[in-house]
Formats: C-alpha cells, structure tokens, sequence
C-alpha cells in the first residue's frame, strides 16, 4: 500500500473484503487516503445462496456483511449487492 501511495495512488483497493477486514482496519489506521473495499462476488454469492437454502436471513447478512467493512474503516464498499442494499435502507 505504501508503495501504491507513493508511486501516486490517489486511494486504495482491498480485496477481497469481508476476509479482510484486518487489513482495512490496519490500512485505515496507517494511512490518509480513502480506502474501498471490494466485498467480491463469492461473497455476495455465498450469502445469497445460504438465504436460499434456509440457512439465514441472506438480507440481514448481506447488511451486516456491509456493515462490518465500513466499521473496519472503509470510505466506500464495491459490491454486488449495493441495489439490494439501498433498497433495504
């Protein structure tokens, strides 16, 4: 990251990032750039299909799952569920 910020990166990239929460948050408290976390499509895919198994609310997990990046210290997520997500907030 350091490097990529260096060489003129205007923000950064984690990915993917429901796994990597830890890195966002140690990203965040490292350095002063706006920071996006990519919540992958497996992700989104996981909790979609777990919801349709019966195995959990996929729209409360697909909300937390979100929630979770943004309390890591991410500015802004990419995901495949943001249209599900503004709909439900």
């Amino acid at each position: 990251i350091a490097l990529d910020i260096e060489e003129g990166a205007d923000m950064i990239i984690i990915k993917p990032g429901l796994t990597c929460l830890d890195v966002i948050h140690a990203a965040r408290s490292r350095f002063d750039v706006p920071i996006a976390a990519y919540h992958v499509s497996g992700e989104s895919a996981m909790i979609r299909a777990a919801g349709q198994l019966g195995a959990l609310d996929a729209e409360r997990m697909m909300l937390e799952s979100l929630v979770s990046i943004k309390r890591a210290g991410a500015d802004m997520i990419i995901t495949y569920s943001a249209l599900d997500a503004i709909r439900l907030l």
